[in-house]
This record gives C-alpha cells, sequence and structure tokens, in this order.
C-alpha cells in the first residue's frame, strides 16, 4: 500500500513538474506578412511604395518581453528582400538579423520565416529592409515590446501608446536612387518629410489624460527636431533604457533612433501642432500633425511652434542629460544601476573614422580607409561552413592609419566578453548616425574636434543610458562603451542609408572557440543557402 501510495506521490510530482515546464515556456506569436509594392501619394505625387499585408507603414508588431516571433515574410517583389529588426538584440541568434552579413537574401516568390525573442528587453523598436534602397519605398513599420505583468513599470499605464514614424522622403523611385548612388554620385536634398507614410497625422486624447509618444526616425539620412505645442514632454524610455524622467519643450531625434515620451493633455480643449523639422540642413523640412482633444471644435492656430536648425551644442547638450534611471528595472527585476559599467576596464579601444572618398572614380564612404562591399556568400554561412575568402580580418584596423582608401569585405575580430571602449571620430561637417547590431552600449561621452586619452576625463561613467544608435556631431567624436556578450556575427554600420549603402559600414565578428549553445544557438533548420553555401548541408 505504501508502495501504490508513493508511485502515486511520484507521479503527481513529475506531473506538476511536467506542467510548471510547459507553462514555465514563454508565449509564441505567429505572423504571416506579405510585402508587394502598390502606389501611394505621400507628398502629392503618386510613386511605388512597398507595402507589408498592404499597409504603408507596415503593421505594428506588439510583444511583450520573451515572447517567441514566429514571423513567415513572404516576398512579392521583383527583387531580393530581407528585413531587420532595429534594436532587437538577438540573443545568440545572429542568424535571424536579416542582413547580408547573416541572411540569404529572399527572392521573389519566395519566402524565409524568422524565429526571434525580444529576449530581456523592452521598449519602442522599429524594422525596416536592409537590401538595396528599398528603405527608401517604405516597408518600415514599429516594434513594441512591453514589459510582463509582473515587472514593475516607473510610469502610470498611459491612456494609450502611438508610434510615430518619422524621416525624410523622395519622391524618386527607390530604384533610381539606387541607379543614382551606383553612378557614384550622392543623393539630392530629400523632397519632404513624413509621419507615419503621411506629411501629417491627427492624435486624439481626452483632457486630463496622458499618452505615449513613441518616436522614431526611420528617413535616409536626416535628423530631426520633434515638439508638441504648448506641451511638456516627459522622456522616460529610450531604446530599451529607462531614463531619469526629464521634461523637454523639444527633443532631437537621430537617424535610427527612437525615444519614447509622456504628454499629457493638461491645456484648453483645443487642437494643437505636433512638429517635426530637420536640423543641420541648409533648407528646413518640416510636416505638421496635430494633438486632437476629445470633443475640441477649435483648431489648430498661431503660428507653428519654432525649433532649433543648426545649433550643434544644443543638441549635444541635451544628449548629455539622457541619463539612466539606476532604481528602475528594465525588462529584468534587477535595478539597471546594479551593473557598474564605468568600473570596468575597456579590454580593447577603437578609433573609428568615417571620411567620403572616391574610389575607381566613383563616391565611397569609408571607416578607417576601407569601404565595405557584401561578399557573394553571408559572413555567417562561410563561418559556419569553414569557406575560405568570402572576408577579410586584416583590411580594417582599429585606428586609422592613412593608408589609400580602398574596397574590402571588412570584419574586425572580438572575443566574447570583452568589453570595448569605442570611439567614433567624425572629421566631416555633416553629423553622423552609427548603429551596432546584437547589441545596446552606453554614450560614455561626446565632444567637438579630436578625440585623445584626455577626452576621458569628460566622459560619464555613473549613469550613462543604454542604446543601439549613437550620434556623432560635425567635427567631433562620441564614444561609446559595449560589453560583448552575445557571440555571433554583427553590422556596425552608419543609419545613414547612402552612407551605409556605399560602404560605411563593417561586421564585428564576437567569437568563442569552444562551441556551446549557452553561447549562440545553432544554424536555423530553415536557413536559406546561397553564393558559395549553395548546395551544402547542414
Amino acid at each position: 500500500m505504501e508502495k501504490k501510495l508513493l508511485s502515486i506521490l511520484v507521479i503527481f510530482i513529475l506531473g506538476t513538474l511536467s506542467f510548471s515546464m510547459v507553462k514555465a515556456e514563454d508565449p509564441y506569436k505567429f505572423y504571416t506578412w506579405t510585402v508587394t509594392y502598390g502606389t501611394a501619394s505621400p507628398l502629392g505625387v503618386p510613386q511605388q511604395v512597398i507595402l507589408i499585408n498592404g499597409q504603408f507603414p507596415g503593421p505594428r508588431l506588439d510583444v511583450v518581453t520573451n515572447d517567441n516571433i514566429i514571423l513567415n515574410l513572404i516576398n512579392k517583389l521583383d527583387q531580393p528582400f530581407l528585413l531587420t529588426w532595429n534594436g532587437i538584440k538577438q540573443r545568440k541568434n545572429s542568424w535571424q538579423d536579416g542582413v547580408l552579413g547573416t541572411n540569404c537574401l529572399i527572392p521573389p516568390n519566395s519566402n524565409f520565416t524568422y524565429k526571434f525573442q525580444p529576449k530581456d528587453q523592452i521598449g519602442g523598436y522599429t524594422y525596416f529592409p536592409s537590401t538595396a534602397m528599398h528603405k527608401a519605398a517604405g516597408g518600415f513599420g514599429a516594434i513594441n515590446v512591453y514589459a510582463r505583468p509582473r515587472i514593475p513599470v516607473p510610469y502610470a499605464t498611459p491612456a494609450a501608446d502611438f508610434s510615430l514614424l518619422i524621416g525624410d522622403w523622395y519622391k524618386s523611385n527607390h530604384k533610381g536612387l539606387q541607379q543614382y548612388l551606383d553612378s557614384g554620385k550622392s543623393l539630392t536634398f530629400p523632397d519632404g518629410i513624413l509621419v507615419n507614410g503621411q506629411t501629417g497625422n491627427t492624435f486624439t486624447g481626452d483632457q486630463g489624460k496622458t499618452y505615449m509618444f513613441r518616436v522614431s526616425n526611420v528617413g535616409l539620412s536626416t535628423s530631426f527636431n520633434f515638439r508638441i505645442q504648448g506641451h511638456k514632454m516627459k522622456l522616460v524610455e529610450c531604446e530599451g533604457s529607462n531614463v531619469v524622467q526629464n521634461l523637454y519643450d523639444s527633443l532631437d531625434v537621430h537617424v535610427g533612433q527612437s525615444v519614447s515620451v509622456l504628454v499629457t493633455l493638461d491645456q484648453a480643449p483645443k487642437d494643437y501642432y505636433i512638429v517635426a523639422s530637420t536640423r543641420f540642413t541648409p533648407k528646413i523640412l518640416t510636416s505638421v500633425s496635430v494633438l486632437h482633444y476629445t470633443g475640441s471644435q477649435t483648431p489648430v492656430s498661431g503660428p507653428i511652434p519654432a525649433g532649433p536648425t543648426d545649433q550643434v551644442d544644443w543638441s549635444m547638450q541635451q544628449a548629455r542629460t539622457f541619463r539612466w534611471n539606476l532604481t528602475s528595472n528594465a525588462a529584468r527585476p534587477n535595478p539597471q544601476g546594479s551593473f557598474h559599467y564605468g568600473t570596468i576596464t575597456p579590454t580593447k579601444t577603437m578609433v573609428l573614422s568615417n571620411s567620403a572618398n572616391v574610389i575607381n572614380g566613383k563616391k565611397r564612404y569609408t571607416v578607417n580607409g576601407v569601404s565595405y562591399i557584401n561578399a557573394d556568400t553571408p559572413l555567417k554561412l562561410a563561418d559556419y561552413f569553414n569557406i575560405p575568402g568570402v572576408y577579410s580580418t586584416n583590411t580594417i584596423q582599429a585606428s586609422p592609419n592613412g593608408a589609400a582608401p580602398r574596397v574590402a569585405t571588412s570584419v574586425m575580430e572580438a572575443s566574447l566578453h570583452d568589453f570595448l571602449e569605442i570611439v567614433f571620430q567624425n572629421n566631416e561637417d555633416t553629423v553622423q548616425s552609427w548603429h551596432l547590431d546584437g547589441y545596446d552600449f552606453w554614450p560614455v561621452g561626446f565632444g567637438s574636434g579630436q578625440w585623445s586619452e584626455a577626452s576621458r576625463k569628460s566622459y560619464n561613467l555613473v549613469d550613462a543610458l543604454t542604446r543601439h544608435t549613437v550620434q556623432v556631431y560635425p567635427k567631433s567624436w562620441s564614444v561609446i562603451y559595449v560589453s560583448l556578450d552575445n557571440q555571433g556575427m554583427w553590422n556596425l554600420r552608419s543609419a545613414m542609408w547612402e552612407r551605409q549603402y556605399l560602404g560605411q559600414q563593417f561586421y564585428l565578428r564576437v567569437y568563442n572557440p569552444v562551441k556551446s549553445l549557452a553561447n549562440e544557438y545553432d544554424i536555423p533548420s530553415n536557413v536559406l543557402l546561397c553564393g558559395r553555401a549553395a548546395g551544402r548541408h547542414i
């Protein structure tokens, strides 16, 4: 009898454990997206745009921390296509990054199913095409990663959540823009600035309530300033960091960046201007939307609120006010400030200098004198199959060496768990924007002129926020600290798409010679094989 009771008890315990393990698995969310061409007139002229499920911009992806996203992407364009998930870190999984160094192109009339998690992440992000100049035609959208219910958020739940995808725009077809760049020329000045695919939108709310505005720069080349007439904006989150909740009249948002602000409708119930205008440009482009109080019968009035135009010092000073909320958690329960990044001695310093050059008679952009060219085989597949000659690890150096500008499929190697200091030195007279896939990082310093070791005295080693894209002002430098805790092949690129397309990028190979699923997931079973990897078996 005792043995029988013991057997029943064991079965009960095992059943309970099994049930708990099933319950503990993170939820799955399934999507099917079809990419097609369509016609729209965002600037008053009919032009070809890229739609996802018939939408321009594409669908908003609302998910929760650690959700398993299974997204079948069907390409109905006449060109190969990929989407990349801007700011999603793809933990141990650069196979899903959606850039040419990690993934084969999805051919026309074919599909690929992405499988990834926003692992230990919260915040507002975006997705967009990483191929050719497709980004100039659309195919982009918002990704909102919400905290799990049991994880506290350092602000009250807003009444609603608005995503604003703002960026410069051309009337020209994306293929024409690509041909223009291929001919060795730079793009002309943009024709306008759009908000969610239009020159203006209306956002409606109730007096007395507070709303979240998630603002992202999805443009090709231009920073903008964002402001709402008569209303303060409380910055609460930036690219996955909960930040010190300062109030702002206006905010600069650079190419590839995202910010989340809370706005309380505490004014008289009427309509107010929402303005985005370009920064650091010879001509100011402006997009005007409307904040509409429910029941308002009073349209917008008065002059459109003016914003900063070319004041670099103003923008740099504002950037320094973006600071980590050290006592708040983000996606995990532990406070953000429990990681004392400023006490860690970097294992390596990289100084990356961007420049515009002419190589073989055509305009190219370089990093430390090397202009990146795409290989015929994704670098990640070349690694997996040990295919030699696909990329080079000795062309790009960790600092400028004065060598003649050249082209190469350049990769810089680093060890898993290195802690890098990366200096972005911008000797050009235009603002730069740099993005690193697979990571967030601490922008610890901004300064004018040439960076030197003495510049370290000005670093913020206490409460710099983390983000995935950093601006570098004209004739200036920016410095980031990054902890290389994510093995894989990761794209470090200019977020300004002409510069990326013409070579201002390379790949960072973060590697550990001991193969382990604890460090990196295995090659996906549905991986597309192309180039010199075509016909091989996994």
